[in-house]
This record gives C-alpha cells, sequence and structure tokens, in this order.
C-alpha cells in the first residue's frame, strides 16, 4: 500500500471499490478478490483509527464474501478458497484489533450457531486472536 496513511483521504471511494469486488466471483482463480482483501488488509494496517465507524459495513461484506466462497459450487479449485478464507479472516483480525475487540462480540452468536465447519473454523480463529 503505497499510499500509506494518506489512503485516509479517499476511504469512502476506495470502501466502494472494496465492497464492489468482495461481492462478485471473478472466476476460478479469484484474483481481483485476493487482490482486493489484500487491499482491504493494508487499508485497516494503516488507516485503522477511522475502520472502527465501517465495521459494520465490512464485517457484513467479509462473512458474505466468507459463506459465498464457502457454498459455491464452481470450479474454484480448493487452494483458491483456502487463500479466499484466509485472508478474509486475517482482516477481521485486523478489524477486531482496531475496533477494541467489538468484532469477537458481534461475532459471539454466529460462532456457536454456525454450522459449516470451514466457516466456524475461521470465525474460531478470530475468536482466539490476541
Amino acid at each position: 500500500c503505497s499510499l500509506g496513511i494518506l489512503v485516509v483521504r479517499h476511504l469512502k471511494r476506495l470502501e466502494r471499490v472494496i465492497l464492489g469486488y468482495l461481492e462478485v466471483c471473478d472466476g476460478p482463480e479469484e484474483e481481483a478478490r485476493l487482490g482486493i482483501l489484500e487491499t482491504l488488509q493494508c487499508t485497516i494496517e494503516h488507516a485503522w483509527p477511522r475502520m472502527p465507524c465501517r465495521l459494520p459495513v465490512l464485517l457484513r461484506a467479509l462473512l458474505r464474501m466468507m459463506w459465498d466462497v464457502h457454498t459455491d459450487q464452481g470450479p474454484t479449485p480448493e487452494p483458491v478458497r483456502a487463500s479466499l478464507l484466509q485472508r478474509a479472516t486475517q482482516c477481521l483480525i485486523l478489524l477486531d484489533h482496531c475496533s477494541r475487540g467489538q468484532v469477537k462480540v458481534l461475532l459471539e452468536g454466529l460462532c456457536s450457531s454456525c454450522e459449516e465447519s470451514r466457516v466456524r473454523e475461521c470465525l474460531r480463529r478470530v475468536q482466539e486472536s490476541t
């Protein structure tokens, strides 16, 4: 992320782009989604003071994407799916850190009710992060 803290100037527009890319599967290799998750991670790291107010929107988008990746029956190879889930999990952990544990609080009920083992494992990793 070459912009560093200057990314804050473009946060509103960047958020819209990130949300748009997270919603759409872009083929078996998922290059765009993997790239946008890396962008999101970098954005959270550099603009962390501004992330708590964006938490509801980003949390919803990440969880929806994780669910879509898990339930998609398309031709996406398993290593690509695992990478998407891992990067989304890392973004959730970073969001939790910058929001002082709000993500863990919001995910509490979801962890216990989620019956899909891969998604539950990702949520567990967020809950156990320090």
